[in-house]
Order: structure tokens, then sequence, then C-alpha cells
């Protein structure tokens, strides 16, 4: 088990600098996607899950291997298909033979039992196991025949997701995508980086990555980032934000009641603070500011509001909402 010792402050910039270079390391192999690397790190360092979503051929799965090799992070990878059944990914009940060669059932873990779990197209799998996986993703634990295994820490699953619009997928449901702390949508690169990555790839080259954070350093990051101090007004601002994005709340528009479904769920709201703390670090300050705030407010808030149908006709509607309720609430804190 890793534990954390509680930094001194001579030890804070020696933890920002094996941040920035885990995010140099990983930036080696994974080209033209420096704010995916940047919103992943938020997401590592925060003790949150991520979703990363984005068309087939766009490195995700690389981008898990890179954070894999530039923190040392155990890892391991589940391939979700539509066959896997619950117990492939946390474990099960196994008859094995005991030390006089006698059979006997025991618990044999999953591959759940690490500190990085990349799960790979998270919806190609049916509902029943997907919950699986996100049940275990909220407790920190699995439990079998009245026994409860916790997992190692520090643990974070990394998931990967096909567009729902593509053959063969399942999506995920709306309260299950909640306990995701960011969805992190993943472009195509500009031409730029594409030529970078076509000269990196089609060479004899291959970048050798170097682990440059350990497992400890992560857990004492993610303790320092749940101790960053936040201005008072900052914790109401984002509080009215988020409820004036629920329908039929006191502090809801028109405009809110008639474009959503669903506004930001309290775990959104906190997701959202706590992103901001990290993101404030990796920037080199010690307290929130509204760019933080504004930084992280897609990737932890948009996966979470739902549109009504008639909405949906413009795709941007919700995103033009968000930030206009942003300005209203956050937009003139200093």
């Amino acid at each position: 088990m890793v534990t954390a010792h509680a930094p001194i402050a001579s030890d804070i910039e020696t933890l920002r600098t094996a941040l920035s270079a885990a995010r140099s390391e990983i930036a080696k192999a994974v080209r033209g996607q420096d704010e995916t690397i940047l919103l992943t790190l938020i997401g590592i360092i925060s003790g949150g899950h991520v979703l990363l979503e984005g068309p087939p051929g766009t490195g995700k799965t690389l981008l898990v291997q890179s954070l894999h090799a530039a923190t040392g992070l155990d890892f391991a990878r589940i391939q979700f298909t539509p066959d896997l059944m619950p117990a492939d990914i946390t474990g099960g009940m196994t008859l094995v033979e005991d030390e006089t060669g006698r059979p006997r059932v025991d618990y044999q873990k999953g591959p759940i039992f690490t500190q990085l779990l990349l799960a790979d197209e998270i919806n190609r799998a049916t509902p029943r196991t997907q919950s699986a996986l996100l049940e275990a993703m909220q407790d920190g634990a699995i439990s079998h025949n009245g026994r409860t295994e916790q997992l190692p820490q520090p643990f974070t699953v990394l998931a990967t997701q096909n567009p729902i619009e593509m053959e063969g997928t399942y999506t995920l449901p709306e309260a299950q995508v909640d306990r995701f702390m960011l969805r992190i949508e993943v472009k195509y690169p500009s031409p730029e980086s594409l030529a970078e990555i076509l000269i990196a790839t089609t060479g004899t080259e291959k970048p050798k990555l170097q682990a440059v954070l350990t497992p400890e350093q992560i857990l004492i990051l993610r303790a320092l980032v749940r101790d960053m101090p936040v201005h008072s007004s900052i914790p109401l601002a984002v509080a009215k934000l988020a409820t004036a994005t629920q329908p039929g709340s006191p502090d809801s528009d028109a405009e809110a009641n008639r474009i959503l479904r669903y506004g930001i769920s309290p775990r959104g709201a906190q997701s959202m603070l706590l992103g901001a703390k990290a993101h404030a670090f990796l920037a080199g300050r010690n307290h929130v500011a509204v760019e933080d705030l504004r930084a992280v407010m897609g990737p932890t808030v948009l996966h979470r509001l739902h549109a009504r149908f008639e909405a949906k006709a413009d795709p941007l509607a919700v995103t033009k909402l968000l930030n206009r309720l942003f300005d209203k609430h956050l937009g003139s804190i200093s």
C-alpha cells in the first residue's frame, strides 16, 4: 500500500517540477493533444476518474499508456466487448488447490485491482458490465461473500469511449456518466501536429518515456490540491451557477428551463471546484482564480447537463447557456 506523508514547503516546488516533467514526457508520445494531457493530469491529481471520448485513432489509448510510463503507476487494461462479464473486471470465486492439494473455493482478484486502469471502449460492453466497473469506481472497493477488498491507492480509471452514434455501442446511462469527474473530448490533431505524428510514427525511432512521477507523489499532490485555499465567494458562486442550471429552481431563468432537462448535480459542482484547484496548482498558483474555474467548467460540467429534445436542434445551445450563466455568477469575481 502506497502512503503519503505531509509535504513541507520546500517539497511543493519539487512536486510541481515532477508534475511538469510528467506532462512533458507524455507529450513526447502524444502529439498535438496538450489540453487533453493537461485535463487528464488534473483528473489524476484530483483523485477523479476520466472519460476520454473521441473517434478511433486519435491517441486515447496511447495517452493512458504514456501516463503509465511517466508515473510508474501499476497498470492494467480491460478491452470492453459485448461478451465481457462483470467477473472479468472485479474477479470472482474460483476453485483452487490449497497447500495440501485439496480443492477449495477462493476469491481471485480481477484486473481492476491496480492503480491505473484503462477501460478501453467502455461503451462496447453491456450496461450490466459497465455498472460493475462504475460501482467499484464509486466505492473504491469490491465486495464479495460478505467481505470488502479495498482497491490500491492511488486508484484512477481512465475510460475511452467512441462517439455514441458509432455502430455496436451501448450508451452509458446518465447516472453512470455523472461518476466521471471529467469528460474530455479528444479531437483530431491540427495539420501541423498530424505532420509531427506522421514523422514520429513512420520511422524507426520510438519515444522512450521515463517515470518522473511516483505513486507516493501523486497521493501527496492529491492532498495538496484539496488543501488549496479558496476565497469564500467562490463556493457560493459555483453553487449559484449549479442551481441556475436546474430547471424549476428559483435561480433558473426562462432560457435554462427551456433548454435543460437536468442541471449540474452536487457532484458536478464538487468536480468543478476540485478541478479548478488542480488547474491552479498546475499553473503555479496557490489559490483558485476565475480563470481556473472557466478552464475546467466544460470538461467537469457539460456531460452532466442534458438538453430537452426540442433544444437539441442547436448543438451549442447548452454550451452557450453555460457560458452566459458563468459570466453572470462568476464573471465579476476578482
